[in-house]
């Protein structure tokens, strides 16, 4: 299972702060607890706890955003080497709109740290990659962006970044990019927005005609975070209608505005969540079943390492070991029947084995 969309140091305060929307929620809690990884002692408790649990979570692949501060970002990336979990990580840009002690000097200083960070990265891992990771259009200047895409074009990374997440995000995207015709419209003016470059956009939950004919054309990624967009108020994203469109889509944590690791808990959200999708938006978009959110959070998110995500021939073979045996019922079930009840029963499920591309884990 791949998690496309995760935030390692927001681990440490999960379930916490929830009363907000996502602007206010970035600056009452994820700014000041992302900040306190400049301290490599806090930064090396907190990764490790993030690492182990992911580790012995469902997830065998995941893209994680980190912060920032290269050196903290450099032994998240240690940690994850070791782990034999398969990821991309980002060091977070942002030189605008955060706080005094998260925010980059400029964007010269930006660009600096961040090349550095890939030349050690791309040299140092076997199953950890660097992914660029502006952290949103708020974040980030135009001198910035402009940046970015210039360490893309030399270095070749796929880039990863948040779109449509929020009304009131979506409106200061437009007062700071005006030229856009809409938010993926900004990325895009950057060269950051799918073709050429792979391309992760999480949330995508207000995403118009206009935006995802554009995502669709450029092979753009959707993270789909159910758990976050509800408790962060943020909305339902329309998940049927980018199935229909065959775009791709898979699932995504977005720990900590979502609470668990367990993409399990994610699938069941998605189903939740597009139920009221239905009843409440739009009726002629039917409710995803199991068999739908079980592709997006397999094939649909692996595919963005290649051949992962499913047990067919010529794919790497990763695999989470359940046990559901102590779970007590007088019917008997088939396969397919009991992996949707671990949809549903995640506390009751134990995670027993994991292999990831043909190497036992655990």
């Amino acid at each position: 299972m791949t998690d496309l969309h995760v935030h390692g140091p927001q681990y440490a305060f999960r379930g916490l702060g929830m009363d907000l929307e996502l602007l206010d929620w970035l600056n009452a809690n994820t700014f000041p607890e992302e900040s306190r990884f400049e301290d490599l002692a806090y930064a090396k408790k907190a990764y490790e706890i993030f690492v182990s649990d992911l580790r012995n979570s469902t997830t065998t692949r995941a893209c994680i955003f980190a912060t920032l501060h290269t050196e903290a970002t450099l032994l998240l990336m240690d940690l994850l080497e070791k782990s034999g979990l398969h990821t991309y990580v980002g060091k977070v840009n942002m030189d605008r709109n955060g706080t005094p002690a998260l925010q980059e000097k400029d964007s010269d200083t930006s660009y600096a740290d961040t090349e550095k960070w890939i030349l050690h990265s791309l040299q140092a891992y076997s199953n950890t990659k660097p992914i660029l990771t502006p952290r949103f259009i708020p974040s980030c200047s135009d001198e910035l962006m402009r940046k970015i895409k210039k360490l893309e074009k030399r270095y070749h990374l796929p880039v990863q970044s948040h779109l449509s997440e929020n009304i009131n995000e979506i409106a200061f995207v437009k007062e700071l990019v005006p030229s856009s015709s809409c938010y993926g419209d900004a990325y895009r003016q950057f060269g950051l927005f799918g073709n050429e470059v792979p391309t992760i956009m999480a949330h995508c939950v207000y995403s118009n005609k206009e935006e995802i004919e554009l995502m669709k054309r450029s092979g753009v990624y959707i993270a789909h975070c159910p758990e976050s967009n509800i408790n962060l108020a943020s909305g339902i994203a329309p998940v049927r209608k980018y199935l229909e469109e065959d775009m791709h889509v898979g699932l995504g944590s977005d720990i900590a505005a979502g609470s668990s690791l367990n993409l399990l808990k994610s699938m069941a959200m998605a189903i939740q969540a597009s139920k009221i999708y239905y009843r409440l938006v739009d009726q002629s978009k039917k409710p995803l079943a199991f068999s739908e959110v079980f592709y997006l959070a397999t094939l649909g998110g692996g595919s963005f390492f290649g051949k992962a995500g499913t047990f067919l021939k010529g794919y790497a073979f990763d695999a989470v070991i359940l046990d559901d045996s102590h779970i007590r019922s007088p019917r008997k079930m088939n396969l397919e029947e009991r992996m949707e009840r671990a949809m549903y029963l995640t506390d009751e499920i134990k995670i027993i084995h994991k292999y990831i591309n043909g190497k036992f884990i655990f």
